[in-house]
């Protein structure tokens, strides 16, 4: 017998139970009967480990939603099946998106995972389509289009960072550097001079890293966002209060969901901006610090690479470079003099600047979109993803791309 037929017998003998109880003596449920559910250990937090939050538990849904109403006719207290009720509501979504949770593996690499990067982001569009306030899944799915294709691009090392103008990318940064005069070199970011310095040497081994790291990233937001929003699809503000007992999501992300639940277009808007910060300041912030120290210098490249190419694809959404311009200055010849460059200012890695183009540009642009202008969103969002992805990789934007890194480049009075 396997494991999944043992565990799928002892829940339903924990049922049979539950019901002659009933019968019998109304109140009393076996605490042995039920223990294996209860103060479950949430082994795997941040998607790294293929399954869901724990590995002890099962992903299979029937199976879980059989402990759940064990555990609920006990009347045990939520905060102590919380890792099996995040469980349920992980497979939940996981299932609606086609994804097996078991062979989502991210150690596997990205050619193993390619179809569920792209089930990812389709997910989030179809969420958005099931509710009028998700908003956050909206523009996660838009977004997604961009991030989608950089998945394809940074796999396709040969068609991409070997390409003239984005393998050399680093090379024109320096070259365009040693027609500068001296002090305003030196007064470049430690990231573009490591760009200018590294980024020529990077090999295939250094993009499978960052992949690998871009995709437990990936996993861990969607193990962290879908289960709430599986959960007040089926069960509104109790479910989702239900799901917040046991201390995986604060009072910041439960009041988002109260702000949804208004219907309003300002409580919408408050839930968007929460929703967002709970993904980017919580989730992954941990991890976007360890990707951009990791692997010597390069983790900074890498990061910084992807950021002065980065242009979401969310109508009225700034590229990071237009929405914030790197521009150094210094004493040139007595002379206050300033270097202006089509280059970001800022790594995408980095808390405070990415929240502030979230918060600033990215959040804005979406709201607007679907508060002001909801007749235009369907054009946007419900598009196919594939062929919409397609646009955005590198390959399709190199003549824009090259040009910005060959021009923009002036140095004037500062």
């Amino acid at each position: 017998m396997s494991r999944s037929q043992r565990v799928f017998g002892q829940v339903i003998a924990v049922v049979m139970v539950a019901a002659m109880s009933f019968v019998h003596q109304p109140a009393v449920v076996s605490g042995q009967a039920y223990a294996v559910y209860t103060d479950v250990v949430a082994d795997n937090p941040h998607g790294e480990l293929p399954g869901g939050f724990s590995t002890a538990l099962t992903t299979d849904r029937e199976e879980l939603a059989a402990a759940l109403a064990v555990v609920r006719a006990a009347g045990v207290a939520p905060e102590r099946y919380a890792t099996l009720t995040r469980q349920y509501w992980l497979t939940v979504g996981a299932e609606n998106a086609g994804i097996d949770l078991d062979a989502w593996a991210p150690e596997r690499g990205l050619e193993a995972n390619l179809e569920t990067v792209d089930k990812v982001y389709v997910n989030y569009l179809r969420l958005y389509g099931t509710h009028d306030g998700f908003w956050w899944t909206g523009m996660a799915g838009l977004a997604g289009m961009s991030f989608a294709a950089g998945f394809w691009d940074l796999d396709e090392v040969g068609g991409v960072l070997d390409v003239p103008g984005v393998h050399q990318a680093g090379t024109g940064i320096g070259e365009a550097l040693g027609g500068v005069p001296w002090e305003l070199a030196a007064q470049m970011p430690r990231d573009v001079r490591l760009l200018a310095t590294a980024g020529p040497t990077l090999t295939r081994s250094d993009v499978d890293w960052y992949l690998h790291r871009l995709l437990i990233m990936q996993r861990n937001i969607f193990m962290d966002m879908v289960p709430m929003h599986e959960a007040y699809l089926a069960g509104g503000m109790p479910a989702v209060r239900e799901l917040a007992a046991g201390g995986a999501y604060d009072d910041y992300v439960l009041e988002a969901w109260q702000r949804l639940d208004e219907g309003s277009p300002d409580g919408r808007s408050e839930a968007l901006l929460r929703m967002a910060s709970r993904e980017q300041n919580q989730i992954i912030a941990d991890q976007w610090d360890a990707t951009a120290a990791g692997r010597g210098d390069l983790g900074r490249v890498l990061t910084y690479l992807t950021t002065v190419g980065g242009a979401p694809d969310i109508p009225g959404a700034s590229t990071l470079g237009e929405f914030r311009p790197l521009t150094v200055r210094a004493d040139v010849n007595g002379q206050q003099t300033a270097l202006h460059t089509p280059l970001p200012a800022f790594n995408w890695a980095d808390r405070e600047p990415r929240w502030e183009y979230i918060e600033q540009d990215l959040v804005p642009a979406f709201r607007s979109l679907v508060r002001d202008r909801p007749a235009e969103a369907p054009g946007y969002l419900d598009v196919g993803f594939r062929p919409r992805a397609e646009q955005n990789r590198i390959l399709a934007r190199l003549p824009v791309f090259a040009g910005q890194m060959a021009t923009g480049w002036a140095i004037g009075p500062g």
